[in-house]
């Protein structure tokens, strides 16, 4: 089945908000095996909605449009669509009754209105907003079925997951499951070189990549009878997938992130950490503080910006600052002991590095990025040049710098193991 997205909303097309709607429901309707070829946006303009709804309805067998469904004269959604697929809008009570109850709840009175949203195509199914005053709506056309739904992510998303998501599936006799294969420290070209046989081959179960900030989600997505049979054709793919990339998979659940695969693994260790940033300002002590429990483990966070900070807080060289540099492997370094001495944490990193737009040379260019990683006194240290603005050299920094911890870690205590094993011979 295809399925295509709208995205309503003039403030989309000038920029003033950035269109997350468009790649939630994207990555979404692929895990249940919807093929999707064309998204639009388009303003609050009655004509040009009603064009690009009419197409999208002449070609796609699902249309979800997102936004326009507020109470305001500009939002034309429910109103455009109810009149293309021939529906009446008449009153949903049990909306209106939800509607009060939100505003009740909120001690605030609703304006004339807020009535409008309670207004729905007659005989549709209607979807309930527990975050929200707009329901959404499915309409059921020869043509398609159209799907309504609330424009602030904050709703849109639990309204697809609770109530269009069990929709959708029910819409085919097959059962779609997918797991999601997540990689770190390798680049999306060699990801896909290294499995070009498997993606060339590939019928059901169906992989494909998605590159992220310094990493690469393969996604490994099978169509069966039941959950049961869908999940032993992607055993097979995933357990040659792991053959491949070994150690640079750092989880195959979807809710894993990478910061929390370090905090995992620092945790089954038993070790405490402590970063030391430059030109990433405290940024990954942000990622790792983002995960539940790391209090267990985390010790502190240094942010030494400029020279005479990496001096006094983490006791770099003044001759090293002064023979290469803030920037440099030498000074990632010693900003790595000395954040580990101060702290007396079993693993330190440290970030330094021209994040731009200025402050480049020939030499040094913008997006030169130091990495260095503490282990328990083994020192490890990386040289990265990252590419794009400010904001992208800080996350790709971040990334790969939690990539590198992991990957220290994981080498550090294989090491490790394999002294005990040379021991007990």
């Amino acid at each position: 089945m295809t399925v295509e997205f709208i995205c309503v909303g003039t403030e989309i097309l000038l920029g003033n908000i950035v269109n997350t709607n468009a790649a939630y429901l994207a990555e979404k309707c692929a895990g249940l095996g919807l093929s999707c070829y064309f998204q639009t946006a388009v303003g609050d303009n009655e004509e040009r909605l009603t064009m690009v709804l009419r197409t999208a309805m002449e070609r796609s067998d699902i249309v979800i449009l997102s936004g326009g469904l507020g109470p305001t004269e500009d939002d034309l959604t429910k109103e455009v669509a109810a009149k293309v697929c021939g529906k009446k809008l008449v009153l949903h009570e049990p909306s209106k009754k939800a509607i009060k109850r939100y505003f009740e709840e909120k001690g605030i009175e609703p304006t004339d209105n807020n009535w409008k949203q309670a207004m729905l195509p007659e005989d549709c199914i209607v979807l309930d907003n527990h975050n929200g005053t707009a329901p959404g709506v499915i309409m059921e056309t020869k043509e398609s079925k159209v799907i309504l739904l609330p424009g602030p992510p904050g709703e849109l998303c639990p309204m697809f997951e609770e109530s269009v998501e069990p929709y959708l599936m029910g819409l085919t006799s097959q059962v779609i499951c997918s797991q999601t294969v997540k990689i770190c420290g390798v680049g999306e070209s060699r990801v896909e070189t290294m499995m070009k046989d498997l993606i060339d081959a590939q019928t059901n179960p169906t992989i494909a990549t998605y590159a992220k900030t310094g990493e690469v989600h393969i996604r490994v997505t099978a169509a069966a009878e039941d959950k049961k049979a869908a999940m032993k054709l992607i055993k097979p793919v995933v357990k040659e997938l792991k053959n491949r990339f070994g150690n640079d998979i750092y989880s195959t659940e979807q809710d894993v992130t990478l910061e929390k695969a370090v905090v995992d693994l620092l945790q089954a260790n038993d070790l405490t950490v402590t970063c030391v940033e430059s030109c990433t300002g405290g940024l990954l002590s942000a990622r790792l503080i983002n995960v539940p429990g790391v209090s267990e483990i985390y010790k502190s966070g240094v942010i030494t910006y400029s020279n005479k900070a990496k001096r006094r807080f983490v006791g770099v060289k003044k001759t090293t600052l002064q023979k290469y540099g803030a920037v440099s492997g030498q000074t990632a370094e010693e900003m790595a002991k000395g954040a580990a001495l101060l702290t007396k944490a079993d693993v330190s990193v440290a970030v330094t590095g021209i994040a731009g737009p200025d402050g480049g040379t020939e030499e040094k260019p913008v997006g030169l990025v130091y990495i260095a990683c503490n282990v328990k006194g083994k020192v490890t240290v990386k040289k990265f040049r990252f590419s794009g603005n400010r904001s992208k050299v800080r996350e790709s920094a971040v990334s790969a710098a939690l990539a590198l911890m992991r990957g220290c870690i994981l080498e550090y205590f294989s090491k490790v193991t394999f002294g005990k094993k040379n021991q007990n011979r």
